[in-house]
């Protein structure tokens, strides 16, 4: 926890940049009735019942001191799909000696992850560009790009959506607007907070 936090407060720096990483499936819902249309002071109107249509995977880079993130929905979350998407991340910044990435330990978030999905020399070439800073075990709460998921669940994906397709497009206009405001997260969250409000999780000695 507190080498996440360590990484937080770190400044800017182009050549060693933060990215917050995470993912989460959206389950494919579509509708069984044609909804009826808002009116004056009425809402729009679903019918309870619906189909299911599968899931797809919505993968979020976040850099919190830049306000800049980029979202890939992908119908998987494979090792594969994930190493192709640290490859677009790694893209992003083709100039920068090592890519600071915070996520979770998701047993997709590993440097084999990279054998799978390239050659060996292009899989040790990526997994170089980037240095992992895992939360720990119950703290994804840590991760900025969990705070990103769920603004764009709730600004976004928090309806029915029934193909993968649609989903894509309404995630890219999302992220084009919200990169065009430059939103960043307030996080205030510290080392010193942490020792003080979580004491429970720091060992105890006796003199």
């Amino acid at each position: 926890m507190e080498k996440v936090l360590d990484v937080y407060k770190q400044p800017y720096d182009p050549q060693i940049p933060v990215v917050c990483m995470d993912e989460s499936p959206k389950q494919l819902i579509a509708e069984t009735r044609i909804p009826i249309p808002a009116s004056p002071g009425e809402p729009e109107k679903h019918d309870y019942e619906y189909e299911r249509r599968g899931t797809c995977n919505i993968f979020v880079a976040f850099e919190p001191l830049t306000g800049n993130r980029m979202v890939e929905v992908t119908e998987r979350r494979t090792k594969e799909d994930w190493a192709h998407f640290m490859e677009k991340i790694a893209g992003q910044h083709e100039t920068a000696k090592k890519i600071k990435i915070v996520m979770d330990n998701l047993n997709t978030h590993e440097p084999g992850s990279f054998y799978e999905a390239f050659p060996p020399d292009k899989a040790k070439a990526l997994w170089e560009r980037f240095e992992f800073v895992y939360t720990p075990k119950h703290g994804s709460w840590l991760n900025m790009a969990e705070i990103e998921l769920n603004v764009l669940t709730g600004q976004c994906l928090d309806r029915r959506m029934d193909n993968i397709e649609f989903v894509r497009k309404e995630v890219l206009a999302w992220e084009k607007s919200r990169n065009n405001k430059n939103a960043k997260v307030k996080w205030q969250f510290t080392t010193e907070d942490a020792r003080i409000k979580l004491t429970r999780l720091y060992p105890t000695f006796e003199a």
